[in-house]
């Protein structure tokens, strides 16, 4: 199976920095951010997902609240890490499509390969108040239709440039031939975008893109426009209908944990948690509550009853629940024979076994 995890903050708990091992004062330094991804490669995770949004987490002030740019901190990253994907989170709301396309082809290019992205809508009024150039959308529905065109541009700007666009021939003078540069000519009911990128073709090609979705008008964003998918389901059988529904690519269950060495230990951490919240703990995915050994059951279980690719766990808290699902989950799921003992491709797209496609210009001959 695949396995991810969500990096947000100190966890996904909202009392997770107040923990003895959390690191109040380093989250909003690049090192902190650099150990938690070489963390989950030496766990041989697939990729880490990084939050992001526009709005502060909380207005009460008791929980974490700021954050650092998303993509900034994959880019961070990228050059002290070897094998795993990074896939920040972007708001496709309230930014450009070129100026995202630019940001994730460079993303590739600084990491060799392993980028991603996941793209996020906004409803929220208060984020709408901060850029001040449209208002809310009575229907929602409207923004993930402009969503699905957003990835249509960006991935149209990737393949803009042939993959031997560049000739960078000193003795002809010629870094490029400017006929394998394509005019994309996007005109559509929320974009209008001529073209091509200033930045030449990704390594991967196209990098992963990746969506969130609970509910049925999501799946099918998720379906038209995206590699992966990250979905909530309540159980193996709720995940084996999402998966039908969706009908292709990568579904991925989103999993909140609290682990620990025995049950008892594991339900006392989040327990005490939520009493340092003044309140308890709920998500929008199931959250988990055990050993590492039972997780991996559980995972084992969903795998083989639902059709999954595989799992996005968020932590906890971190640093103890991301470390015991490097060294203690995906040991036991190794010694079961569900998942790798070692890097096997050298790109995100490799070790999710999808291929480098070809530029959609350069097969139609388009100009």
């Amino acid at each position: 199976m695949h396995l991810a995890v969500a990096l947000d903050g100190a966890g996904w708990h909202p009392a997770a920095w107040r923990v003895p091992r959390a690191r109040p004062l380093e989250l909003f330094t690049a090192q902190y951010w650099v150990d938690l991804v070489t963390e989950a490669e030496r766990g041989l995770l697939d990729f880490v997902t990084i939050e992001d949004g526009f709005s502060v987490q909380s207005s009460r002030g008791d929980r974490v609240t700021g954050r650092l740019d998303a993509v900034q901190i994959a880019a961070r990253a990228a050059p002290v890490t070897r094998h795993i994907g990074l896939v920040p989170t972007v708001v496709v709301t309230h930014t450009e499509p070129f100026h995202v396309s630019k940001a994730i082809a460079t993303l590739d290019y600084v990491s060799k390969g392993r980028a991603g992205v996941r793209v996020k809508v906004s409803a929220d009024a208060a984020e709408y108040a901060l850029f001040g150039r449209r208002p809310v959308p009575e229907d929602h529905g409207r923004l993930l239709d402009e969503a699905a065109d957003y990835v249509e541009v960006v991935r149209r700007l990737w393949d803009s440039w042939e993959d031997d666009a560049e000739i960078r021939d000193t003795a002809t003078g010629r870094f490029a031939d400017r006929n394998k540069l394509h005019y994309i000519d996007f005109a559509g009911e929320f974009f209008r975008v001529r073209g091509p990128s200033i930045t030449p073709r990704p390594p991967q090609g196209q990098p992963v893109v990746a969506a969130l979705g609970h509910d049925e008008t999501v799946y099918r964003l998720i379906a038209s426009s995206s590699d992966i998918g990250f979905v909530t389901p309540r159980d193996a059988g709720h995940a084996r209908e999402i998966v039908s529904r969706i009908g292709r690519g990568h579904v991925f269950a989103d999993l909140v944990v609290f682990l620990g060495a025995t049950t008892a230990e594991a339900a006392d951490r989040a327990a005490r948690l939520d009493e340092l919240a003044g309140y308890a703990c709920t998500s929008d995915a199931t959250v988990f509550t055990g050993t590492p050994g039972q997780l991996a059951t559980l995972l084992m279980d969903w795998h083989r009853e639902s059709g999954l690719s595989g799992f996005r766990l968020r932590p906890g808290t971190i640093p103890d629940d991301l470390e015991l699902i490097t060294r203690e989950l995906v040991p036991r799921l190794r010694s079961l024979g569900a998942f790798r003992a070692g890097y096997e491709a050298g790109t995100l797209r490799g070790l999710l076994g999808l291929g480098r496609p070809a530029s959609r210009y350069a097969t139609s001959g388009a100009a």
